[in-house]
Parts: C-alpha cells; sequence; structure tokens
C-alpha cells in the first residue's frame, strides 16, 4: 500500500498524531538474537517469520502504487523497503499497479511509476501486475461473498451512507437494504454490472457490523458504480471495486507474504483481514510502517497535482517538487536518495525528518562523484593590465580533489577574466579577504594578482571593471616566490567562457509545516516567492559544451550543479542542486 496522504484519518483511520522531531527512527530498531547491526522492526518481524517458517521460508513483497499522480519522495522509501528487503532475504517484489479508480488515472502515470522505479535502481523482472488483471477474479470474489450473506446492494446516496455511518463516539445504524435476500442481491448486482443503474445510486456493501468501533467495519462499501473509460480495461466494466476490497486480494493472488503498508492503514487491517478470512484464500501479513515526513514539502498527491494544475510548478518535474522526476531533474541521483531511505530508517510511529537530511545525503554523494569547474554566476570583468595582451595559455586544474582517478583537465588563461560581483569590493567589509584596491588574492589554479584600479559606470557609478597587476612568479603549482594572500577566487577567461543560463531552486515552501494554512489564507500562501532565480548572464568554462543533460558538476564555491533537459546547442541552461552548506541553518536560527 504506498503512501498516500489523501487517505489520513480515511473514513475512520486512525488519526496518528505527528511528532514533530527531526532525525531517524533509531529507537525504533530492534535486536534480533543479539546480532548487530540491530534489524528494524519490519526486518525483524521478516526474520522471525522464517525462523518459523511462517510463509514456507518465502519472503516476497509489492510496490503497489495508484496511478493517479507522480510518485515523490515518500514513495521512494517505500520503493526502497520493499524492494530492499526482497533483496536482502533472497526474495521476490513486485511492482503492481492499483488501479480502481480510473476518473483519477492515467497511462503517463503509469510509465512516470515505472521509469522513476527503474531510475532508483530495482528490477521487478517479469513480475508487474495491475489490480485490473484481477477485476473479473474480484467480481466472483463478490459474488462468493453476496452467496454467504456477507455483502448487499444498498440503495443509500453517499450523502445518506455518511449519515448512517456514524462518529467516532457513536455507532451507525444498519442500511435498510441490508436485509434484502441472497437472490435479490445476485440479481441487483449482475444489474449494477450491466450498466442498468445510474453512477452513485447503488453500491455494493459488506455486511459486517454498524457497531464497531472501527468505523472502516461499518459495513464498507465494496463496490461502486462509475462510468469512465479504465486505462487498460477500456469500457469492459462500469463498477469498480474499492481499494481496500481489491488490495488485500490482489496481494493474496500473488501470493505475497508481507503486505507492508503506510501506518495510517493500521485501522484498515481488520478489514483487509476479514475479506481474506471470510473468501478462504491466502492471506499475507500486512505490517504497517511511519509513513515518511518532510518539513518544508508536501506529501499530499492532492496538493501537489493543485501546485501542478494552477501553475504554481511548472509541472510534475519541477525541480522544487518533491516528486522523484523533479529530484531527478535538479539532479538528485539514485544512490543519494537511497542512502537518505536508509539513514532515516523504518519507524513504527510518525515523525518529521528534516529535509535539510536529504539535502546532505546529496551533498555527501556529490562530492565523490561531480566534477569540479569554475563558473561565474553574476560576472563582473577583470583586466590583467601586465599580462600580454594576445597571450593564453592553458592551466592545470583538478576535477576532484575526492577522487584522484577522475584525474585534471585544462583551463584557458588570459589578459581579460571576469569574477564574481561578490568577490569585489571597493569598500570591503571587516574580514574581507578578498579581492578590493590595494588587496592581494590568487585566482584559482592561476596567480596572485592584486587590485589596483577600477572603472565605474558614468551614469550609475556602479564598479563595472576591475584592473589588476598579476605576479607571474606565483603560478599556481610552481610558486616558489613565498608570497601568502588570504583570498582564492574563481574566474573565467572572457575569451573562451561559454554563456549559459542558471536556475537557482531552493525549498518551495518558507514554513516548516506548509499545511498549516494562515488566518484568511490557504496552505499556498507559504509558497516561498524565492524559490527559483533565473539568471541568464552565467559563464562557465569552455569544456562544457557539449556536457550531456543530466551530467552533474560542482560549480566551485557555489554549489552543485546539472545540465537541465532544456539545454541545447544554443545556450546551455543548468540548474543548481543544492548548495555547498545549508543556508537555511541561520534563517532557522535566528
Amino acid at each position: 500500500m504506498e503512501e498516500n496522504t489523501n487517505r489520513n484519518n480515511a473514513e475512520g483511520g486512525k488519526n496518528i498524531p505527528l511528532n514533530n522531531t527531526k532525525g531517524t527512527a533509531e529507537g525504533d530498531k530492534t535486536a534480533v538474537n543479539g546480532s548487530s547491526p540491530a534489524l528494524d522492526f519490519v526486518r525483524a518481524i521478516i526474520t522471525e517469520d522464517l525462523k518459523t517458517n511462517k510463509f514456507a521460508g518465502k519472503v516476497h513483497t509489492r510496490f503497489p502504487p495508484e496511478p493517479n499522480g507522480y510518485l515523490h519522495i515518500g514513495h521512494a522509501k517505500s520503493i526502497c523497503l520493499n524492494f530492499g528487503v526482497a533483496q536482502e532475504f533472497n526474495g521476490l517484489c513486485n511492482l503492481r499497479f492499483d488501479d480502481t479508480n480510473p476518473s483519477k488515472e492515467d497511462v503517463e502515470y503509469v510509465d512516470s511509476i515505472i521509469e522513476d522505479v527503474k531510475w532508483l535502481g530495482f528490477d521487478w523482472g517479469d513480475r508487474m501486475f495491475y489490480a485490473s488483471d484481477y477485476f473479473d477474479q474480484l467480481y466472483s470474489h463478490a459474488v462468493e461473498l453476496i452467496k454467504k450473506g456477507k455483502a448487499f446492494v444498498c440503495d443509500l446516496n453517499a450523502q445518506q451512507l455518511r449519515e448512517y455511518r456514524g462518529t467516532l463516539t457513536e455507532p451507525g445504524k444498519n442500511s435498510p437494504y441490508r436485509d434484502r435476500s441472497v437472490e435479490e442481491n445476485l440479481e441487483l448486482f449482475e444489474r449494477m454490472r450491466k450498466g442498468e443503474f445510474p453512477d452513485g445510486s447503488r453500491t455494493l456493501r459488506a455486511k459486517i457490523d454498524m457497531a464497531s468501533p472501527n468505523l472502516n467495519m461499518r459495513d464498507p462499501v465494496i463496490y461502486r458504480i462509475l462510468r469512465a473509460t479504465h486505462h487498460r480495461t477500456g469500457d469492459k466494466w462500469c463498477i469498480y471495486p474499492m481499494y481496500d476490497f481489491a488490495h488485500g486480494l490482489s496481494d493474496s493472488a500473488e501470493r505475497i507474504t508481507h503486505s507492508i503498508c503506510t501506518l495510517e492503514f493500521e485501522a484498515h487491517r481488520p478489514l483487509y483481514d476479514w475479506f481474506l478470512d471470510e473468501l478462504g484464500v491466502y492471506h499475507p501479513q500486512q505490517v504497517e510502517f511511519a509513513r515518511l515526513n518532510l518539513n518544508y514539502t508536501v506529501m499530499s498527491k492532492r496538493k501537489l497535482l493543485q501546485l501542478v494544475e494552477e501553475g504554481y510548478v511548472s509541472g510534475w518535474d519541477d525541480p522544487r517538487m518533491p516528486t522523484i522526476s523533479g529530484l531527478r531533474r535538479r539532479g538528485y541521483t539514485p544512490e543519494s536518495i537511497r542512502n537518505f531511505s536508509e539513514k532515516v530508517g523504518v519507524a513504527k510511529r510518525e515523525n518529521t525528518i528534516d529535509v535539510a537530511l536529504l539535502e546532505h545525503s546529496i551533498r555527501e554523494d556529490l562530492n565523490k562523484r561531480a566534477q569540479r569547474v569554475m563558473a561565474v554566476l553574476n560576472p563582473l570583468k577583470l583586466v590583467i593590465d601586465n599580462y600580454p595582451e594576445a597571450q593564453t595559455e592553458e592551466l592545470e586544474a583538478i576535477n576532484n580533489p575526492e577522487d584522484a582517478s577522475m584525474g585534471t583537465r585544462k583551463i584557458p588563461f588570459s589578459r581579460v577574466l571576469f569574477i564574481e560581483q561578490d568577490d569585489f569590493r571597493e569598500v570591503p567589509p571587516k574580514k574581507f579577504h578578498r579581492l578590493f584596491p590595494g588587496n592581494e588574492v590568487r585566482l584559482r589554479y592561476a596567480y596572485i594578482i592584486k587590485c589596483t584600479d577600477v572603472v565605474k559606470d558614468e551614469l550609475s557609478g556602479k564598479v563595472k571593471e576591475v584592473h589588476c597587476i598579476y605576479y607571474p612568479e606565483t603560478k599556481s603549482g610552481s610558486d616558489q616566490s613565498g608570497r601568502k594572500v588570504k583570498g582564492t577566487i574563481h574566474w573565467v577567461s572572457a575569451q573562451h567562457a561559454l554563456a549559459c543560463e542558471v536556475r537557482l531552486y531552493d525549498r518551495l515552501f518558507n514554513v516548516e509545516d506548509p499545511t498549516v494554512e494562515k488566518e484568511g489564507a490557504d496552505w499556498k500562501s507559504n509558497l516561498n516567492p524565492d524559490s527559483l532565480q533565473v539568471l541568464n548572464s552565467c559563464l562557465v568554462e569552455p569544456g562544457l559544451k557539449d556536457a550531456p543533460k543530466g551530467s552533474k558538476y560542482q560549480f566551485e564555491r557555489q554549489g552543485y550543479f546539472c545540465v537541465d533537459p532544456d539545454s541545447n546547442v544554443e545556450k546551455l541552461v543548468f540548474n543548481r542542486t543544492v548548495a555547498l552548506k545549508d543556508s537555511w541553518a541561520k534563517i532557522e536560527k535566528s
């Protein structure tokens, strides 16, 4: 069962209080037979089941998303858990689409989910299934329940169903149609299937207990009339099974051993068990774990869809979105997401993880694998007056100090360069160790220079050009001058640099819990107005001319960036994946 926040407190489901703590779920790990490291509780359950031969020594899990939206980082945790435990215990994991609501489902979502799971590094072999594969079988199961006197056709409309259901403190009332005969129910259900009744006019309900303290057990609907074209079965059906009915029976059909789902389904487990027991079919074990909550993030598919449809983001793969496709476009690696999921752990209780941990995971990963390059995002012209005008030389730069095997590259150096505007101050503040009149700094991989003059725009008075001299004997790698400087700045050669567009992405929301609505405004008022800044006058090293889409780099002193799919031969486009440091840490402390 996927991590679907739309079902929080769904129809009598348990409302689990949110523990607003940051960090991992180490407290929920349980040692098994003194083993070290300790297993989380899901793996502990599986280990015990293998010891007792509960499922004949088999482990078979599944990842079962509904194709009604794109997967997000919460689903990634579930993917890693389901496929991960199958791998660890030499078992199998299926990919199954729980496609029981054609009014909200689309082939686009199916395709995106397949791509996301593959990208994360998992393989389901030939075990890709759909709940719709079992529609005929599910219909037969419903007929069997009717024959056993355990299901009936109800004529109450949606509003009446809610009224009859009762509340958490008051029992529900039996439907006036609850005592229809088996024969009448079979006839009406068959007529429902043939399309003789309008949408919403009748339902098939399980006959359980309207006084149950668990609202999910109060004669739940198991089939409804819905005329909607299904992406796989077309218009064959005008009645569709409800999720709770289809899911457990699909697990059973696939011989799943451990049906791992998120905590909001704990209150649905008695219904899961009831269907399987009443029908006498193979019975998997449902195991619930806490879904992933991230601060500064919304995980509700409904809310994410709203952001897309109302144009707050450019699409499901907008790099500000918590979707797997958005994270991929932003430059996240599958390894970083898998490592993040492992660090978060598997908990029994709800908690909120600091999004900084996700950002740390990608920094940690890219620090090892990303090539270093120099890029200037806000250029300021720098002229080295005593450097020969026609001269160009190639300097050697290290590709990644964390991995010597990545080698070095050649970068061109010339008389006219561009540096960052922030690396120069005409009147420097205290402890400013970069360039200002009379000060000396080192140009990365190049020479020590000294600022001698500035040229200002006549109208605005802003500095538009910095003039310096260089010391030829201070060349990086062979400097024996003994000259010491406190600052090193990056640069690109004006003659050789490539123009590019850089998109600086930041957190989409500016409050820890974006779902909290401000007085007089809805949750979208928590959107961060500075979550995207587009810079059109950026410059990068010429070696990036043919950089493939998706390739990742560390722009020295700037952060980690990747080539966006919008990039082409006419214009390079880079997305900032993450800054070198957590820029929100100071904000949160202030």
